[in-house]
């Protein structure tokens, strides 16, 4: 993971079951809720165990959160968080990109913003404005196929149709 695009995690604190605390040098403190993914995967089972749950730490450079051998990278953790939350992660825009077969440049011009601030977003450097996810959402439900905007959205039926 590179520095300079992920946030770091200064401190992690464990809360109710399965619930975290997590602190980043971004300042943000978010909770998440990591039950179903350790419910998901058996080599996680032991962390199921309250005590042990209750022993997690911050791993190495602050890139992970770790139980006895196992661990959770900190990009996931910050995107399972904001996702809780009610935001938009950069693992969201980035399937929303791939869905949509779109290249840094192509999701840029859909957008009308720069290839530089596409990057940003789908590396987790910046946050996602409301405003440009919602663009996001439009732009596949109309999916225009020249260079000008539509005019009005599809129906539902037209949209069903479009996307069956």
């Amino acid at each position: 993971m590179n520095d300079y695009f992920f946030p770091k995690l200064t401190a992690v604190e464990a809360l109710a079951p399965y619930r975290l605390r997590t602190l980043w040098n971004t300042g943000e403190e978010l909770e998440v809720d990591v039950s179903t993914r350790l419910k998901n995967h058996p080599a996680l089972a032991a962390i199921l165990d309250p005590e042990v749950f209750d022993r997690v730490h911050i791993g190495e450079w602050g890139n992970s959160i770790e139980w006895i051998d196992e661990e959770f990278g900190a990009d996931n953790v910050y995107a399972w968080a904001k996702e809780q939350a009610g935001e938009v992660s950069h693992e969201i825009f980035d399937e929303w990109m791939r869905r949509n077969g779109l290249s840094l440049t192509t999701a840029a011009e859909a957008l009308g913003i720069s290839r530089r601030m596409v990057s940003y977003y789908r590396t987790a450097h910046k946050a996602i404005p409301r405003a440009i996810w919602l663009a996001c959402l439009g732009w596949e439900a109309t999916r225009p196929t020249e260079r000008t905007l539509p005019r009005a959205l599809p129906t539902a039926r037209e949209y069903a149709a479009l996307h069956a």
